[in-house]
């Protein structure tokens, strides 16, 4: 809300305010007229048309308005909110003055004297073009102002030109009002006290198809009663109209008519209806205003389908399961009698039915029952080009040629299938299959009806391509377990045997030449490798599968490390170790798995690090937990590649390229006995370089429920 005393105290416009008030007819009962008029058309209260001056403002027609004001005619400026559409020179509109920040609005005195509480208020303008008053509506209830409501007010205001010189004549009462009718785009029909229609503008004979001027046919009550219906389908009769419902004295608000013609699709009306009453208050009356709101319902409907899949999705596992309920979503909110899902199959390449909606008794194995051929008919030609096809009128289609499409179209039009709509399924650049829809009439709102569509298939098609994942992330996984299996019971017990006989057969090389005690030595050392990766990999599966128990004791872990590193020491790099350990940290945990974790991650660390480099192994005890952290300043890895560490048989691309030898099997096995103890291993960067390890181990509960510290 903008209050400019420049443009309120302007001379010109000041001169404007003067001129039409000397011009304008003493009576100003036509303009009271036009503000009942919106004060109905926009369900309010009160309505008021003014001149705005520079201290007060001149009330030219009026509904409703206070005592005070009504006799004058006249409102000081402390009163007035017309004064902001003049100074903003456009639409302004309040919802809801007491809830205002600004004590403009929020302490203005209508607000307290009148209990007024919303407003919408448009300039009106003299045939120069400048805003010398304002056509306002106010409410006592707080209010937010429709769209169609601030049209209705400006297309009324359009039609006061207010004066602007002595040539410009009065506005006559009756042409004005059927001027301002006959202008607006909702639909306005009238009837007298007997209910007989006897007033159509032009926006209602439109939508009834009847010429823009001429009588109301005779017929008129009987024949628009058989093209209504009530939102649910139910044909809606003439008693039951908001216009004859407003006759019998019910106040009818925003209600949804359907308009159904014969050949032509459904419209949705949002309509409002009151009674006309005289001066005296007798009954002259009523009127009913519709404002054709079939694309914004249909856009509700929209949102409500794909609402719709997304549960049908959700509560099924496969794509066939979920496929009729997802079509029966999208034939509902089409209103359209059948529709059928297609998917690629990856055996074949074929496409083929995984399921179909019909509400109309197709017979589906004649309907239904066929396999798509590519490039032909519009399933197979959206199939080859990957692009939406739209027919709107099957039967004039000069398209369809080939035997195939003509058998299909006799089919179509057999079973009263007017028009058809397929849209490709993708799981992004991939297409996965075709959905395909089918309509009783003709439909011409091909970007509309293609953008539901679009989405319908977007969902379907992630939908699809996660199941697809899934399948071969369990596919992946049955692998791996059969690898693991393999490994443990086809090749352990002969590596067993291979590495007994390789060992005695390195230690006994009194018979040998050195080539042959050399390849002794090297079988018995690379079969010891792999016993290690098979009992490795035994290991793991054990643990992540429960089979394998830990022997859980009270330990001392600050012994444990303090034994590893004691150990790791003694090796023949004599590493450069940096510890930090209390005297004493108990944990439960197995002791043997424990540290069979700190030797892995001290071995990591030292053979990653250029020689001489020290590795830092910490640990000390937190609120919960003991916390265990190893820093080295190796060669690190990647960014990229850290959330994958943990992995089986995955290492760095930069200890592959260094040509370090390894499994790829230590930190998962790491991994698995930390979170069997109910801790977390976690790997980050170290700075300048290299890695930093952090284990956190619970610590035991006292019996004051707070962790043991000692």
């Amino acid at each position: 809300m903008v209050l400019d005393e420049a443009v309120l105290g302007n001379p010109v416009r000041l001169a404007a305010v003067g001129y039409a008030l000397r011009t304008l007819p003493g009576r100003p009962a036509h303009l009271d007229d036009v503000a009942k008029l919106a004060a109905r058309l926009l369900d309010a209260p009160m309505a008021t048309i003014t001149l705005v001056g520079a201290a007060q403002e001149h009330i030219l027609g009026m509904h409703g308005v206070p005592d005070p004001f009504r006799s004058t005619r006249l409102v000081p400026m402390a009163y007035s909110v017309c004064k902001y559409a003049v100074c903003a020179d456009h639409l302004v509109h309040c919802a809801d003055m007491a809830a205002e920040a600004d004590p403009e609005l929020g302490e203005h005195p209508l607000i307290g004297e009148f209990g007024v509480r919303s407003f919408l208020t448009v300039p009106v303008r003299n045939a120069g073009d400048r805003p010398i008053g304002s056509l306002t509506v106010l409410d006592t209830r707080p209010r937010d102002w429709a769209g169609e409501q601030s049209d209705t007010l400006m297309t009324i205001a359009e039609t006061l030109i207010l004066p602007a010189g002595p040539d410009v004549t009065a506005l006559d009462d009756g042409a004005f009002l059927r001027a301002l009718l006959q202008s607006m785009d909702a639909g306005v029909i009238a009837c007298n006290a007997a209910g007989r229609v006897v007033f159509l503008n032009r926006a209602m004979r439109e939508v009834r198809g009847l010429p823009p001027e001429g009588p109301v046919p005779a017929d008129f009550e009987e024949r628009t009663a058989a093209v209504l219906r009530h939102p649910d389908n139910r044909p809606m009769p003439w008693e039951q109209t908001p216009m004859i419902r407003a006759l019998r004295g019910e106040q009818v608000c925003s209600e949804d008519v359907h308009v159904t013609l014969p050949g032509h699709r459904s419209r949705v009306f949002d309509s409002t209806a009151r009674t006309i009453l005289g001066p005296d208050g007798q009954l002259l009356g009523a009127v009913a205003v519709a404002h054709d709101v079939t694309a914004l319902r249909r856009a509700e409907r929209f949102r409500a389908c794909h609402l719709a899949v997304e549960q049908a999705l959700k509560k099924s596992t496969t794509i066939a399961e979920a496929a009729p309920g997802v079509l029966r979503a999208v034939t509902g909110t089409l209103g359209w009698p059948a529709a059928e899902l297609f998917l690629i199959d990856d055996t074949t390449g074929t496409l083929e039915a995984v399921g179909h909606c019909d509400s109309s008794g197709l017979d589906p194995d004649d309907f239904f029952g066929h396999t798509p051929v590519r490039g032909e008919g519009i399933t197979g030609r959206t199939w080859q080009t990957g692009r939406a096809i739209w027919v709107p009128d099957l039967a004039a289609s000069p398209d369809l040629r080939t035997a195939y499409e003509r058998e299909r179209l006799a089919i179509c039009l057999r079973s009263g299938i007017r028009t058809a709509l397929a849209v490709p399924v993708r799981d992004g650049g991939t297409l996965l299959g075709v959905l395909t829809c089918y309509a009783g009439t003709q439909e011409y709102e091909p970007d509309l009806l293609t953008v539901l569509l679009d989405g319908v298939a977007a969902q379907i098609g992630v939908f699809v391509a996660l199941r697809r994942a899934e399948e071969l992330g369990r596919q992946l996984a049955r692998a791996q377990a059969d690898f693991v299996d393999l490994v443990g019971h086809e090749l352990r017990t002969p590596l067993t045997s291979i590495t007994a006989n390789a060992t005695l057969l390195a230690e006994d090389t009194a018979g040998l030449d050195p080539d042959c005690r050399q390849m002794a030595r090297v079988v018995a050392r690379n079969a010891a490798a792999l016993q290690h990766i098979a009992d490795t990999l035994l290991d793991l599966a054990g643990l992540e599968s429960g089979h394998l128990k830990l022997d859980v004791r009270p330990l001392d872990l600050a012994a444990l490390v303090t034994e590893a590193v004691t150990a790791a020491r003694r090796g023949a790099d004599r590493p450069i170790l940096i510890t930090e350990l209390p005297a004493e940290l108990s944990v439960p945990g197995d002791a043997g798995r424990l540290r069979q974790v700190v030797d892995d991650l001290l071995s990591n660390a030292i053979r990653y690090s250029p020689p001489g480099a020290p590795v830092h192994v910490r640990l000390e005890a937190g609120a919960t937990a003991a916390e265990l952290r190893i820093a080295d300043l190796g060669i690190g890895t990647p960014a990229e590649e850290r959330p994958r560490v943990f992995d089986r048989f995955f290492r760095g691309s930069n200890v592959r390229h260094q040509g370090t030898i390894g499994s790829g099997l230590g930190l998962s096995l790491a991994r698995a006995i930390v979170l069997q103890h109910g801790g977390t291993i976690r790997l980050d960067d170290n700075r300048p370089s290299g890695t930093v390890v952090t284990v956190r181990l619970p610590l035991p509960e006292t019996p004051s429920g707070g962790a043991d510290l000692r």
